[in-house]
């Protein structure tokens, strides 16, 4: 059972890497659908996927990060996510290899995020979990900061998206 300090995420693989958002950011998970393709978008802008009648702009989590593509296959998964910004919640799309689970961590668990040694930029870290290598899944869980995972740049161009 969770303790009164405990936080929930979602964690996500990309890979062999584990990522985790807060599960108060996300809004549904959907099976992978192509999103239909925006033209002149950043790299990453999939397109928009079809959200109970609303088009949402949808990224690549790995093209994001700068990690290599993968083509979906039937683990891959759409989480829609209301990033919360400046002057607004944006409504956004991540396509992730998988999703993994919903996990509690508590504060005590929570360690700050790394300068260096990660190969993605540390200021979309909001922190990092140690994973329990007793079980053989050895690692981190990095959380992201969704806010500043979009540069306001990035923000502009998919509100404009949708």
């Amino acid at each position: 059972m969770a303790g009164a300090s405990d936080h929930q995420f979602v964690t996500l693989g990309l890979g062999a890497e584990v990522f985790a958002v807060s599960v108060s950011h996300v809004r549904e998970i959907l099976d992978y659908q192509a999103p239909f393709a925006i033209p002149d978008g950043p790299s990453y802008l999939m397109g928009l996927t079809d959200v109970r009648g609303r088009g949402t702009p949808t990224i690549d989590l790995r093209m994001k990060l700068g990690l290599p593509p993968v083509p979906p296959n039937g683990a891959t998964r759409i989480l829609v996510l209301d990033v919360p910004l400046a002057d607004r919640v944006l409504s956004l799309g991540l396509i992730a290899d998988r999703v993994i689970e919903v996990v509690a961590f508590s504060e005590g668990q929570i360690e700050a995020a790394p300068d260096i040694g990660v190969p993605w930029r540390s200021e979309y870290i909001q922190g990092v979990v140690r994973r329990d290598s007793s079980t053989g899944n050895g690692g981190f869980v990095v959380i992201f900061d969704l806010a500043r995972l979009l540069t306001a740049q990035d923000a502009a161009v998919l509100s404009q998206a949708a």
